[in-house]
């Protein structure tokens, strides 16, 4: 089969179309043709090793895993023994662990959802990473009709599920993104939009949910209201130790200070399926790549400002 590998860390261009082996579904996995993959944030800093302190995990010199992608959708094409709720023709997606961007990939049943067929591979294949972490922040901050939430990084690929989710559960949204994306943040259900090219965040607010770290903490601290909830998924260290400062500093700010770790949850994949299916969240794809042109799909995210989803398609 054919797969996108890399055996050096660096840019897009050390990646490889190559011809890899396909492996056999082993205990409680199956295999999974697959039809759609979605780009993430998270793969650009695996591809170049960075925050270089996550090479005690991924490989000191080179990369241990050999192939991207953690965001499927597709068809099982065949099922190892002791699985029994999937079977050879279930459309399904989920997140598996990197090693996504191929033609096939193997993956423990237990990690996917069964994909509902008003549901396309591709609008799929952008639920299990961003929509997942959007759904899991809103819940961390407590989000219900009456309250407000400011969300900061408002047009990225988690960002733009966040201001669907919020609108969804009833909360008023602020969004904070550049001029080029304010049409799309009110399009998406902010009630107002603040433009950080051109004015600070001001007002205070019920809970912020922070996908930029942007931002000083002190300074989102004092847009809260006095039980407000302050949410953080990313943070500025730099190359070396990446967001690992800031969320020492929100895990160590009290109670109304939370990191959002996010994790792999099939009943969420559900829940979210669930609302593309009834119109209450669409997906925002940018841009459809052909997998074999993953390449330059991951040049587009690493050089533009992320909006919405990239989608790649064998």
């Amino acid at each position: 089969m054919k797969a996108l590998t890399y055996h050096r860390y660096g840019p897009p261009d050390v990646l490889n179309w190559s011809d890899v082996e396909r492996s056999a579904p082993g205990p409680g996995e199956v295999l999974v043709r697959v039809r759609a993959a979605a780009l993430n944030h998270a793969d650009l800093l695996l591809l170049s090793g960075t925050p270089r302190i996550a090479r005690l995990a991924f490989g000191l010199r080179r990369p241990r895993a050999t192939i991207l992608g953690r965001d499927v959708a597709g068809t099982v094409e065949a099922a190892g023994p002791g699985v029994t709720a999937l079977r050879p023709g279930d459309e399904v997606f989920g997140e598996v662990e990197q090693r996504g961007f191929a033609e096939y990939v193997t993956a423990p049943a237990a990690h996917l959802a069964v994909k509902p067929s008003g549901v396309s591979f591709t609008d799929a294949a952008t639920l299990p990473v961003a929509a997942t972490t959007a759904l899991q922040a809103a819940r961390k901050a407590e989000l219900e009709p009456g309250r407000t939430v400011l969300i900061n990084g408002a047009s990225g690929g988690v960002g733009t599920f966040a201001v669907q989710i919020a609108r969804a559960l009833g909360a008023a949204v602020t969004a904070v993104c550049s001029t080029r994306n304010a049409e799309l943040a009110r399009e998406l259900g902010a009630r107002d939009v603040i433009d950080y090219t051109r004015a600070p965040i001001t007002g205070r607010y019920d809970a912020i949910i922070d996908l930029a770290g942007s931002r000083p903490l002190g300074e989102m601290r004092r847009r809260l209201t006095p039980r407000g909830i302050y949410v953080a998924s990313t943070g500025n260290g730099g190359r070396i130790l990446g967001p690992a400062p800031r969320l020492l500093g929100v895990a160590l700010g009290g109670s109304r200070l939370r990191v959002l770790t996010a994790r792999r949850d099939v009943g969420d994949l559900t829940t979210l399926a669930a609302m593309v299916e009834r119109g209450e969240v669409t997906p925002v794809i940018e841009a459809t790549y052909p997998m074999a042109e993953a390449a330059a799909a991951l040049e587009r995210l690493r050089r533009e400002h992320a909006r919405g989803k990239i989608v790649l398609s064998p």
